[in-house]
């Protein structure tokens, strides 16, 4: 790392200095009800984060992903109130706080993310003290220490809350190992560079998640809606084997074999897919990987789409038929 960030960063209060933001997206009037509740399930009051704060940032996010639907389609009330309950409310209203620079946001973010962010960091650098070095500079920069046109800016402000916090961060913090990496790479002589260990389970890039995000969407999106029910199901609504049979009226063994052909399928097509995107067959199996919680997708938005029906519409309709 650079010689400034050599030094453990510490973040005991926020700097006095507001730090600021960028201009928010005008988005959706979000009612007084559906806020009060959004609100609260954010807990956002601990986080000195006041409610028309949390409104302006809703309205962003649902501004620049259109409430989840394609471009140039108009989101009703309840699709505007389906993608906002859909967000991870409490880790978004924590960032915005910390962006915001509030210091119980701040204490509640230390408490939760620093240990396994230095933990993350280790892992991507391959030895304890790059990963040290590499959080603390990450720290430094999401606390808005960095000055762009001469105003503070912490990249928490980007956080959506469409996928979790710690995904975020951790592919954040990959990210900038691979800036300073080629950075480092062009300063430094080749023979004098003393590289670190290679992870043993590489995080992929931004660039990797977003085309693994993009694949998984198209894909899901190809399935009948048989096969997203079953998906959603088995994997979302957590119901057994017996359970899916019997609202299906089927044998048990049967859904499993469903399940694992449907499974299988779903790998090969996305490795069509992402091959298809410009990534060797290596990369693509090391995104397929990835914990699903580090995309920036909604996976139950996509299986229960209303062509697909939800779990309660099957229960209710395979009720029906068995009385």
């Amino acid at each position: 790392m650079d010689s400034a960030s050599t030094q453990p960063v510490e973040l005991g209060s926020p700097v006095g200095t507001p730090v600021a933001l960028p201009p928010a997206s005008t988005g959706v009037e979000i009612p007084a009800a559906l806020l009060d509740t959004l609100w609260s399930e954010a807990e956002a009051g601990s986080l000195e984060l006041s409610r028309d704060e949390f409104a302006q940032k809703l309205m962003a996010v649902g501004a620049k992903y259109n409430y989840g639907l394609a471009p140039g389609q108009r989101a009703s009330s309840m699709q505007v109130e389906t993608f906002y309950r859909a967000l991870q409310l409490r880790e978004l209203a924590l960032a915005h706080a910390c962006a915001l620079g509030r210091e119980a946001a701040w204490e509640q973010f230390l408490q939760r993310f620093r240990a396994p962010l230095t933990l993350a960091a280790v892992a991507i650098t391959g030895s304890s003290s790059l990963g040290q070095d590499l959080a603390d500079s990450l720290y430094s920069e999401l606390f808005g220490l960095t000055e762009r046109d001469g105003q503070r800016r912490s990249p928490l402000a980007s956080y959506s809350g469409r996928g979790s916090l710690m995904g975020w961060l951790r592919t954040t913090l990959a990210q900038r190992h691979v800036d300073h990496h080629r950075r480092t790479r062009r300063e430094t002589p080749l023979e004098d560079t003393d590289f670190a260990a290679a992870s043993s389970a590489p995080t992929p890039t931004t660039e990797a998640l977003s085309r693994l995000g993009d694949s998984l969407a198209e894909t899901l999106r190809a399935l009948t809606p048989d096969d997203r029910f079953l998906l959603s199901a088995y994997f979302l609504d957590r119901r057994t084997l017996l359970e899916i049979a019997q609202l299906l009226c089927i044998h048990e063994s049967t859904v499993s074999r469903k399940l694992k052909n449907l499974t299988a399928g779903l790998h090969r097509q996305l490795l069509k897919r992402l091959q298809a995107s410009g990534m060797s067959k290596r990369a693509a199996d090391e995104a397929l990987g990835t914990d699903p919680r580090d995309l920036d997708l909604n996976l139950r938005n996509l299986l229960q789409a209303p062509t697909a029906g939800t779990f309660s519409n099957q229960t209710k309709s395979s009720g029906t038929k068995q009385t």
